[in-house]
């Protein structure tokens, strides 16, 4: 009942201001469990994607947003929860992935969609990045669900990092034919299963979104782009206090 008015509301609103284009709708099961594996461009895939869909889609979000306080607290978890989000305690990695891994479970065995960003965060550039075989294999390979890959297009320019108000503009949607591993049946445990099932969604995805792959884990390049920032002004403020000696040495009485 609330999963629906949220979509009316919310996803109503966001179809009306930003019109999304969408491709490939008929790829989306008209029931039965399947698992929407996307790329992760903005805050805001999590709402365009079940907006245009007709079936209800359920993503995992961090616990912080349900257990705030305060009556700003009380507003965001269930705004949360009214569009589709999972509490996922990821205080420790390892435990944060296992409570993932049976949301998705409890969520496919209704014969509901899940939907999951391997990528594991957000570009911090707009590229594609390596997926995580961690959670999206091994829920596909648990379940044996149909893994969907859909692929958001220019979410990230809706609202840029540092940005208040959004960009109206007309974001892009495209979404893949479903991808069978029944093949993999019963080898849920081998790594070298989940990385060739991780990798060939993400190729899936590259395809669909026409972004830059790049062989390496989204978490590793912000943590190479957060301590690039840090030398460059490591190094102005060095420069800068070269300028001020040189300033003064000028300045000084002969």
């Amino acid at each position: 009942m609330l999963y629906g008015a949220m979509k009316l509301s919310v996803g109503g609103s966001l179809k009306l201001a930003f019109r999304p284009w969408v491709e490939g709708l008929e790829n989306i099961p008209a029931d039965g469990p399947a698992i929407l594996a996307s790329n992760h461009l903005s805050f805001s895939d999590s709402f365009f994607l079940p907006a245009v869909l007709d079936r209800k889609v359920t993503f995992v979000a961090k616990a912080e947003y349900f257990t705030s306080p305060g009556v700003k607290g009380k507003l965001t978890a269930a705004f949360f929860k009214g569009v589709g989000q999972l509490p996922v305690d990821r205080s420790g990695a390892r435990g944060a992935a296992e409570a993932a891994i049976r949301s998705a479970a409890q969520v496919l065995d209704r014969g509901e969609l899940f939907g999951i960003y391997p990528e594991g965060t957000r570009s911090p550039d707009g590229r594609l990045y390596r997926g995580k075989p961690g959670g999206l294999a091994r829920i596909a390979l648990a379940t044996g669900a149909p893994v969907v890959p859909v692929a958001m297009i220019d979410t990230e320019k809706i609202q840029p990092p540092g940005k208040v108000v959004p960009k109206l503009m007309r974001p892009g949607i495209r979404i893949g034919a479903p991808l069978d591993f029944s093949r993999y049946h019963g080898m849920d445990g081998d790594r070298f299963i989940q990385r060739s099932l991780t990798d060939e969604v993400m190729y899936e995805i590259m395809k669909l979104s026409g972004q830059e792959y790049v062989d390496m884990y989204a978490t590793a390049a912000k943590r190479q782009i957060a301590e690039a920032a840090k030398k460059r002004a490591e190094e102005e403020k060095a420069a800068a206090r070269e300028a001020e000696k040189a300033g003064r040495a000028d300045i000084s009485p002969v």
